[in-house]
């Protein structure tokens, strides 16, 4: 599955693009895991990565936790295009999460790439799998934060991917962004 770039926006200095495919397909700086705090991979997007780019990635992860939800680590990428993984404990071991969770986790990413000096990330709709949240109101409050983050002018010259892996979210992204313009 290739990755086709939907719509492009800039907002402060950010580059925030919406982006449908496969975020393991994706030559960036790092993609972003929707982990739990004890960041063991098991399905969704973490088993993908886990898939595509090696058991090392959870071997990694696990000795650096367990972290606090709405944090995040970075790990490096086994196998993958990307150059890290940075995992985004968006749940507790109860797999529940909500949108403050959600918001706080997506500025804990921000947070970390900015201080690893990375160019380009690509996040996918933390929390919309295992965690059971709607898309749309996801892709509202993870778009509202990165253009929160931009406009205190911070993560300037960066890429931000929100990545959809269908059609469906893809959809919902796009509107969340759109409205935000």
């Amino acid at each position: 599955m290739s990755a086709d770039v939907l719509l492009s926006w800039q907002v402060a200095g950010v580059t925030v693009e919406v982006v449908q495919g496969d975020i393991t397909d994706l030559s960036v700086d790092a993609i972003i895991n929707a982990a739990n705090d004890h960041l063991w991979m098991g399905s969704g997007v973490a088993g993908a990565i886990k898939r595509r780019g090696g058991v090392s990635i959870e071997r990694e992860a696990v000795s650096k936790g367990p972290v606090p939800v709405g944090s995040a680590i970075a790990t490096e990428a086994g196998e993958l295009r990307a150059k890290h993984v940075i995992h985004a404990a968006v749940m507790g071991q109860d797999l529940r999460t909500d949108l403050p969770t959600v918001a706080a986790t997506t500025r804990s990413v921000l947070d970390l790439a900015e201080t690893m000096s990375l160019g380009s990330v690509a996040m996918p709709l933390l929390g919309t799998g295992v965690g059971g949240l709607d898309l749309g109101p996801v892709a509202t409050t993870m778009a509202r934060e990165v253009a929160t983050v931009a406009s205190e002018g911070r993560c300037t010259g960066m890429r931000v991917l929100l990545v959809a892996y269908d059609e469906v979210a893809a959809m919902k992204v796009r509107r969340a962004v759109e409205d935000l313009r």
